[in-house]
């Protein structure tokens, strides 16, 4: 027995030396790149989904059921595979996510009608899922040691990055490019098969790697003296991702009439815009104090949410592009804020649960208004729709904005930080 616990003592101290050794730049480099191209990916489909429409006659109920699969498989994925990276290892974890990646892929690229598009965009979320706790760590493992929070600010800005790439570049290749509904996506297969060889080269990181596989569902639990801020602050999740699913789901539908334009590139470009302007607020707002950056986020939603509406009502596509930078600023400095004040409210053994909660309702947030908003555009079309869900969303963020602004009072008087 004595000499088993030796033998685990020294396995344990041998990976403990080799994580410690091991070079971090190319390895940081890889799944930073990994995370760029998968969240380029996911927004791929928002640059087609017009396309979509015309060619196979889909209603926009239809568009929105269709990526509102995509955000129930990536909670999915994350719920029960969220910690498999732990004890199975970074590497194996984001192999068998790009394959996975892979796949989805190859199913839109083939996609005839509705039926595929569904199944493509299943496996695009559950790719993702599987990806993000491994990804998450991996970066803060290994950020370079002269730059220890650049695994932090890579986690932050890399969704927004890679959302905005994948909305222009699709919007380039559809509109000049031949194969419009293929080749984004065989170009993201080969980008993603380049990637696969650096995860398979690159050193692990996980202390625990090679434990074998291991599902443990991710808990979802609130401790009872912060629900209290939790209800607060994820009010403004709430309102962050309902907008997000919105202009990722029907934005490019709604740019294009606005605009009155046929031009592909323009859905695109609307989506590239508002990640593109969150990832500068994020990148502005990184050292700022967690809820007055939240505070500054709400204000922004407001004010771009408000000048939605009145794009909507002066039928001005110049009002709506700059509507989509304000709203897109806000996005960015309002989930941040409230990402990094939610993340203090658990001791570290518990930080994972509170997590697992926070993407619950962020998830469901991006999804269930995006298909009631998709369905009641069939009923009312998308102008009196969009008026409506702005309207709503508004109302979300005026109220977490109040409820912001009288938690940071009492924290205050508290003498407390956030």
């Amino acid at each position: 027995m004595a000499e088993t616990s030796k033998t685990t003592t020294g396995v344990t101290v041998r990976r403990a030396a080799h994580a410690a050794r091991a070079p971090r730049g190319s390895g940081f480099r890889v799944v930073g790149a990994v995370l760029v191209l998968l969240m380029l990916s996911s927004s791929v489909p928002s640059a087609l989904y017009v396309l979509y429409q015309q060619k196979w006659g889909l209603s926009s109920g239809t568009i929105t059921v269709v990526f509102a699969v995509y955000a129930v498989t990536v909670l999915a994925g994350l719920l029960l595979f969220g910690s498999l990276s732990d004890t199975l290892g970074r590497r194996p974890v984001l192999g068998g996510a790009l394959v996975l990646a892979m796949v989805s892929m190859a199913l839109f690229a083939g996609a005839g009608g509705p039926g595929l598009l569904l199944a493509a965009r299943a496996v695009q979320g559950l790719a993702v899922g599987l990806a993000t706790g491994a990804m998450g760590a991996a970066l803060l493992e290994m950020a370079p040691a002269s730059r220890p929070a650049l695994g932090a600010q890579v986690n932050s800005a890399g969704p927004t990055v890679g959302i905005g790439l994948g909305g222009i570049g699709a919007g380039l290749l559809v509109q000049f490019a031949p194969a419009p509904t293929a080749l984004s996506y065989l170009l993201l297969i080969g980008a993603f098969a380049v990637t696969l060889v650096g995860v398979v080269r690159m050193p692990e990181s996980a202390p625990g790697a090679g434990g074998g596989f291991r599902v443990v569902p991710h808990r979802i639990h609130v401790p009872a003296g912060a629900r209290g801020r939790f209800t607060v602050l994820v009010l403004t999740i709430i309102a962050v991702w309902s907008v997000g699913g919105f202009y990722l789901s029907l934005g490019p539908h709604l740019a294009l009439s606005l605009l009155e334009s046929t031009n592909y590139l323009v859905g695109g470009a609307t989506v590239a815009l508002l990640a593109g302007a969150a990832t500068a607020a994020q990148l502005m707002l990184g050292r700022t104090e967690a809820l007055r950056t939240a505070v500054l986020g709400l204000c922004g939603l407001l004010a771009g949410l408000g000048l939605v509406l009145l794009a909507l009502w002066l039928g001005s596509a110049a009002v709506f592009l700059v509507a989509t930078a304000v709203l897109g600023t806000g996005w960015g400095a309002a989930f941040l804020g409230s990402f990094r004040a939610l993340s203090t409210l658990a001791d570290p053994a518990h930080r994972g649960e509170l997590t697992a909660a926070v993407y619950v309702f962020a998830y469901l947030a991006m999804s269930v208004p995006a298909v009631l908003a998709g369905m009641l555009t069939n009923i009312h079309g998308l102008h009196r729709t969009s008026v409506g869900f702005m309207a709503a969303v508004a109302g979300v963020c005026a109220l977490a904005l109040l409820a912001t602004l009288r938690l940071a009072a009492r924290i205050r008087a508290e003498g407390s930080t956030a």
